[in-house]
């Protein structure tokens, strides 16, 4: 005998093994704009009477009109051995002791049926997506599980979809892209036929979720790694010397490379630091033929200012930049010097873009760099400041400002933590709505490193690097065993956030800028900021009705 309990909740609830039903607020009722993916969860627990048998698997069945556009995955728990900084305990955080924490969402492991372990709370992950001409109107979905062919549960919920449509994403979105870390994982080499298919798979998942830039290895990126320490070459660029001082250049892989990222629908590349991170120090690792055979030419043994590497650049970015050309997408390019730089390292730093801003007049350089000083100096002028230091930059009147966060964890800002409710990641849209932010960049995509990458981690069993940052701020996505990326509850959070912003344009587009802006304020002190802002989880929810409200009674 079995028996089950099952409830329909919103994608911003986190379902834990030990999690009473009765805590999670039920929501049958749901609205979609047209072109909107809706995501749910079918929280469920169930009771296994039979002796000897802890455990059924059962087949289920998706009825009403939506079944099919629906799809239905696991969302799976993970070992998390270090949930948050030393903070105290509160409403920021779900949980802050180890233990198992649902995170993964991944394929059904039975396939067309669903694990039924003796009382232990679970959730199915549940997407609708529209073809683009479905007709506007009130539509069921319903989930039944079956037991020995008889129904035993079914939840059933009320979609809403709306005439109206979602505007083109306007957020420039970057999650670095370790290829790196894929071929590790899998074992395969660089840029092997294998390592492409798999490069691909992440390439969709994030482009799926609202990731529109992606990190480009012309060179190996030299980020997280400690000094005299290298990762695994992934070096697009063939780079040959052919005389004193004077080199030739390869761009076949880099042609693939544009080729795979147009084909799934990425629309801006970004090219690694060309100097190492925090100071600029040296130059990353640089592989280069020498006399017929490749070797690392330039690296942590490469002082950065030098001639020998600045005469490389002077050949190296104009070729680079003539490529992108080639393919008309020279202003879909962004460009880095080094990666958070301190206050200290700000005369440097001066030098090190002095040695290449001549090539690059007209394009975007970019820095997670947080200390006002690089731009009132005129060191940089496009600053990426971290968002607790983002109002600075933005009261300067930084144009086309950017920001970013890292360090999972931390009290007081959205982020990204495992340990943290959903609708604090998610808030992150709001967020950069509310401050007109043009991009926002993470370090961590799929970082399957410990701190500084001196080995490489199972992300199944060390989701924190080691002990590097609290669980979640290393990656979104988990290496899948069909070579893909299986995304998290924090990437769907975060599509979510992209599509709150999204929501708020199509907003202001029918009611004016300062209209959206009062709705963020409904329901707040009057003060809205990226460390201030409603730890209400209904917030979001409030939010997002108010908008369809507007639009389904236009």
């Amino acid at each position: 005998m079995i028996s089950l309990q099952m409830k329909l909740v919103s994608s911003l609830e986190k379902c834990f093994l030990d999690d009473a039903m009765e805590t999670k607020t039920e929501k049958t009722r749901f609205v979609m704009f047209g072109n909107e993916k809706l995501s749910l969860q079918v929280m469920y627990r169930a009771q296994v009477q039979d002796e000897g048998i802890a455990n059924y698997t059962c087949p289920f069945r998706l009825g009403g009109a939506l079944a099919p556009y629906a799809s239905v995955r696991l969302v799976a728990n993970i070992p998390n051995q270090y949930p948050t900084y030393n903070v105290s305990p509160g409403g920021e955080f779900l949980r802050t002791e180890p233990g198992l924490y649902p995170d993964l969402i991944r394929p059904l492991p039975y396939h067309d049926r669903i694990s039924l372990p003796h009382n232990q709370t679970h959730a199915l992950w549940v997407d609708v997506r529209l073809p683009e001409d479905f007709a506007a109107g009130t539509y069921d979905l319903s989930l039944t599980v079956l037991h020995r062919n008889e129904p035993i549960g079914t939840v059933t919920a009320e979609i809403t979809v709306l005439a109206a449509k979602l505007p083109a994403q306007t957020l420039i979105h970057t999650e670095w892209f370790y290829t790196d870390c894929i071929a590790n994982y899998y074992h395969t080499r660089a840029f092997s036929n294998q390592h492409w298919k798999h490069i691909e798979g992440f390439l969709r998942t994030a482009v799926e979720n609202g990731i529109n830039m992606i990190l480009t290895p012309v060179f190996t990126p030299e980020l997280d790694t400690y000094v005299g320490g290298e990762r695994l070459t992934t070096q697009l660029v063939d780079i040959e010397l052919t005389g004193d001082d004077t080199y030739t250049f390869g761009f076949e892989k880099l042609h693939r490379w544009i080729d795979l990222c147009l084909e799934c629908g990425v629309e801006y590349f970004e090219i690694p630091h060309f100097f190492t991170q925090w100071g600029a120090k040296a130059a990353p690792k640089i592989i280069v033929k020498v006399n017929g055979r490749r070797q690392k030419y330039f690296g942590w043994h490469t002082e950065s200012t030098g001639e020998k590497y600045k005469n490389f650049l002077a050949q190296f970015i104009p070729a680079l930049v003539q490529e992108f050309k080639k393919r008309g997408l020279y202003h879909k390019c962004f460009y880095h010097i080094s990666d958070e730089p301190s206050l200290s390292a700000l005369d440097h730093y001066r030098k090190c873009k002095e040695m290449v801003a001549p090539y690059l007049k007209g394009y975007p350089i970019i820095d997670a760099l947080s200390e006002l000083e690089f731009y009132t100096s005129g060191a940089i002028d496009k600053p990426v400041p971290n968002t607790r230091s983002a109002h600075k930059f933005h009261e300067a009147g930084v144009p086309g400002l950017w920001t970013y966060y890292c360090g999972g964890g931390r009290a007081g800002v959205a982020d990204r933590s495992v340990s943290m409710p959903t609708h604090r990641t998610r808030m992150l849209g709001v967020q950069l709505y509310y401050y007109n932010i043009e991009g926002f960049l993470h370090w961590g995509y799929n970082f399957y490193n410990t701190r500084h990458s001196y080995s490489v981690l199972d992300p199944y069993a060390n989701p924190d690097g080691s002990y590097f940052n609290p669980a979640g701020d290393c990656f979104l996505v988990y290496p899948g065993t069909d070579g893909t990326a299986w995304p998290s509850l924090r990437l769907n959070a975060l599509r979510e956030a992209v599509d709150d912003i999204r929501a708020l344009r199509l907003y202001e587009e029918k009611f004016g800028r300062e209209a959206a802006e009062a709705l963020i304020l409904e329901g707040t002190d009057g003060t809205f900021s990226f460390t201030h802002y409603p730890t209400d989880p209904m917030y979001l929810t409030n939010l997002r009705e108010k908008i369809a409200a507007a639009f389904a009674e236009a």
